[in-house]
């Protein structure tokens, strides 16, 4: 890995340019350096702005290497999504409703993601024995995300695996669960018209 900063200075506000050659090798034109896929991940992290380009034909494959990112990262361990939630996304390639999921899944991580930043805010006041509830909230995170996912995917829900009444904990869960119910109810209004006009 490069000693050189991977991303291109603060002040820059530019899309940084990532090309990838045949030999698997990465190149950062802002820094005129050859960086790893750890460099890339890291850049994610620290929300740099960038593109991945194929350096012989000038396409756009950013989405192939970031999916090769998350590839390499449950590869080595980091298992952060669960076995239901990708035979549920595997089920959607080539389905009628798969135009409408990227949608639904960027609405539910920003919620989520905000979410977790006012915890994290709430957590620089907190005492260590105030984090049970944290702990909590995100569990209840979690089970609010995989139950939408379900009602999104009828043919993969059945009621018998319905898990109890998720409560609310503490702080501000009911906002975030109120703003969800309102992007589901959203996204199911465009669904009955879709389903209207078919």
């Amino acid at each position: 890995m490069s000693s050189e900063s991977t991303h291109a200075p603060s002040g820059a506000r530019d899309k940084v340019i990532i090309q990838k050659y045949a030999n698997r090798r990465l190149y950062n034109k802002a820094t005129s350096s050859y960086i790893t896929l750890d460099d890339l991940a890291r850049m994610v992290k620290e929300g740099v702005d960038f593109e991945v380009r194929d350096a012989k034909s000038g396409e756009d494959i950013t989405r192939k290497v970031l999916t090769q990112i998350i590839f390499e990262e449950e590869t080595h361990g980091q298992n952060l999504l669960p076995i239901q939630f990708l035979r549920q996304l595997i089920g959607f390639y080539g389905d009628r409703m798969q135009a409408f999921l990227p949608s639904f899944l960027e609405l539910s991580l920003d919620s989520f993601i905000r979410q977790q930043e006012r915890i994290r805010t709430q957590l620089s006041s907190v005492s260590p024995s105030g984090m049970g509830m944290f702990d909590e909230q995100i569990r209840q995170n979690m089970a609010l995300f995989d139950r939408a996912m379900k009602m999104f995917t009828p043919f993969a829900y059945r009621p018998e695996e319905a898990a109890a009444p998720v409560k609310p904990a503490p702080s501000e869960a009911p906002d975030a669960i109120a703003e969800l119910r309102e992007q589901m109810a959203a996204l199911q209004k465009q669904l009955a018209e879709m389903n209207r006009k078919a």
